[in-house]
């Protein structure tokens, strides 16, 4: 019997919604910020009235609070750094994760780019007041959903031997290619070469078919992405109620157990849904005359 499948927590692609935003910004002298202060990284977004904190994790590794900046009913997830780009290492995409998913354990939160920085609060609370219809909106389609990736992989050696032995045509001239040792055998495997090669791709269909039928009676919507290698037939992300995320996994661990050693599945999340909305912002700065 085929063990539980395990999920993971790896990276995710997403899909953005590029929101214009104009800040007016006064002519000031250059000056080098001090690390630690003169700016603010930013996680994502969540709907709140009121002031939060979620604790010193924030990026960076100095112990950063980790707060909210406000704007009516809805607030950006913030920590204090300096004003730089920040490289993707390792320590800062898994510090910048830990952020999304101690707010995600009680929040919807719609996450922002890694590396998004702000100079000061005020910044942030004019992007907010410039998005606040758009982001207010996905926010209340978002509410109570999580994301999880799943990607599937068949061992191609395998499904070719049984296609070998089932389907009744490839058998055939498979077997007739070695009884009458064909003279035009490089022609002849090049041609059977093909019928796999198209067999191939029917049975990936049916599959991938098969598995989204099986999944679509417990989520909310679902997104193709496109398989990385000649080994990967699924790459999907799905957007699951918070409260369906039991049901979720019990059947992709039936789908799992269905296809035995034929398939093999890789289960991740739950994420923030980086597959259905993330916000993008393209700043526009004004200097003031």
């Amino acid at each position: 019997m085929p063990a539980k499948v395990e999920r993971s927590r790896k990276g995710n692609s997403s899909l953005k919604n590029d929101l214009h935003v104009k800040i007016n910004e006064a002519p000031a002298a250059a000056s080098s910020p001090t690390p630690g202060e003169g700016g603010r990284y930013v996680y994502g977004i969540v709907r709140s009235k009121g002031a939060m904190t979620f604790g010193s994790i924030g990026i960076g590794g100095a112990g950063e609070q980790v707060y909210t900046v406000n704007y009516l009913d809805i607030a950006a997830v913030v920590s204090k750094t300096a004003v730089a780009i920040f490289d993707p290492t390792r320590e800062n995409a898994l510090a910048h994760e830990h952020v999304i998913e101690t707010v995600m354990k009680n929040h919807t939160i719609i996450p922002m780019s890694f590396g998004t920085v702000f100079r000061t609060d005020d910044d942030i609370r004019e992007v907010l007041k410039g998005i606040y219809s758009s982001v207010k909106d996905v926010l209340e389609q978002m509410a109570g959903k999580l994301e999880f990736g799943l990607k599937v992989n068949w061992d191609r050696d395998q499904i070719i031997q049984e296609l070998m032995e089932q389907n009744d045509e490839i058998r055939r001239f498979h077997r007739e290619i070695i009884r009458k040792q064909l003279q035009s055998t490089y022609f002849a495997r090049m041609q059977l070469g093909r019928m796999i090669d198209k067999a191939l791709a029917e049975r990936a269909i049916q599959y991938v078919r098969e598995i989204y039928e099986a999944l679509r009676i417990c989520c909310v919507a679902s997104r193709d992405n496109q398989p990385i290698g000649d080994k990967m037939i699924m790459n999907a992300a799905f957007l699951v109620e918070r409260e369906r995320e039991s049901e979720f996994d019990r059947v992709v661990n039936k789908i799992a157990k269905k296809y035995g050693k034929r398939l093999k599945f890789k289960y991740t999340g739950p994420w923030p849904p980086y597959n259905f909305v993330n916000i993008r912002l393209k700043l526009e700065r004004v200097t003031a005359s």
